[in-house]
């Protein structure tokens, strides 16, 4: 009997260990830091991109890797808590102009393109032509994963027509109580600039000041007024009736209540790429490499579109019929939204000048204070 309690006992304690043997090394952990609702999360059977890489990494590598995923609302956000230094991250996803600043800032990691041969998946002609992207121009330190833009949302219920005149719209006195800002400087400073037909990226302190009175004026328009992920809620639900947000969000939004409406002020609006990065702390950088390049294969890359509703870089995406057609079913002018703005004025924002940036900040403050 103590013989039997024994090896009973002797295999409880080695279990662990027969369970890790079976199952391999203990897993990697990988840091990816990204937007919110810009994945495909395996929400309502879809495909759950991060457990399909671990499965992928493992066959094709025989290691174990646990991808940790968080989320952030802006890119100020997710400087703020990177630049704060401590945390663990590998890989971020920032937009543009906050790439330009954290190579500047020696943030960034070099990418070893031998480990992204799905590379050649990528197209930016839509969106820079024959020019190389400003940001990065030998795409160094990012690899493309969306691109996209921003225009106003509206309940077509609530909002007359013949108020859909551009920017002015989000400054109309009707809708007072109904109106959504970005929670963001960038953005929010973009929508008074694009109004007064200044350049987002002037450096000039009279027209930020400018913007800054045109804010203020807007803010008490504004209820609850400044929002990031929560304009989901209040635009599906009626309880606002326009936002300034991403074209992308619109078809997530528009699935739940098809009384929404969208276009791009004829002024002009933001264009912006978002790209994933390693960050230079990363532990795992060829990781995260392969990780970027599972992103870029086909499968990945089709659910991650089709999730996030942004436009693609993506070749094998954009040709793809099946994401055509899925797109078509979401909205009849989801293509004609995502990738037939060369009419609109777009203006990308830029990396600007530490001085600009205070300045910004010091601004940004005053239309936050209640």
């Amino acid at each position: 009997m103590k013989k039997i309690i024994c090896f009973v006992l002797a295999t409880f304690l080695l279990l662990p260990a027969l369970l890790l043997s079976s199952c391999g090394e203990k897993a990697t952990t990988l840091y990816v830091y990204n937007w919110g609702e810009y994945i495909s999360d395996g929400s309502e059977d879809s495909y759950n991109t991060n457990k399909e890489f671990e499965n992928w990494y493992f066959e094709t590598y025989g290691e174990r890797v646990k991808v940790n995923y968080t989320t952030y609302d802006s890119n100020e956000d997710m400087y703020a808590k990177i630049s704060a230094g401590g945390t663990k991250y590998d890989i971020v996803i920032p937009s543009d102009y906050m790439i330009a600043r954290m190579i500047k800032e020696g943030m960034l990691r070099k990418i070893n393109k031998e480990n992204i041969p799905n590379l050649k998946n990528i197209d930016l002609a839509p969106v820079f032509g024959e020019e190389k992207p400003y940001y990065d121009p030998e795409q160094e330190y990012s690899v493309p994963y969306t691109y996209g833009t921003v225009g106003i949302i509206y309940d077509t219920t609530k909002v007359a027509e013949e108020d859909l005149t551009g920017w002015d719209l989000m400054w109309n006195e009707k809708y007072k109580g109904n109106i959504l800002q970005f929670n963001n400087s960038r953005d929010a400073f973009a929508t008074a600039m694009f109004k007064l037909g200044y350049s987002v990226n002037t450096t000039d302190e009279s027209q930020w000041n400018a913007a800054l009175a045109e804010l203020q004026t807007q803010k008490e328009k504004c209820d609850p007024g400044y929002v990031m992920d929560e304009v989901f809620n209040k635009m599906e639900t009626g309880s606002a009736a326009i936002a300034a947000y991403y074209a992308g969000d619109y078809f997530t939004m528009y699935e739940e209540n098809e009384d929404l409406g969208f276009f791009y002020p004829p002024e002009g609006t933001n264009i912006y790429v978002d790209a994933m990065c390693i960050l230079n702390t990363s532990k795992n950088p060829e990781i995260a490499e392969r990780y970027i390049n599972f992103m870029l294969s086909e499968e990945a890359a089709v659910a991650n579109a089709e999730a996030t509703y942004y436009a693609s870089p993506n070749k094998l995406v954009v040709n793809s019929k099946t994401y055509q057609e899925d797109m078509a079913e979401v909205h009849e002018d989801a293509m004609e939204i995502l990738y037939g703005t060369s009419e609109i004025p777009m203006q990308f924002y830029e990396n600007l000048p530490d001085a600009t940036l205070e300045l910004i900040n010091e601004l940004w403050e005053k239309v936050k204070i209640k």
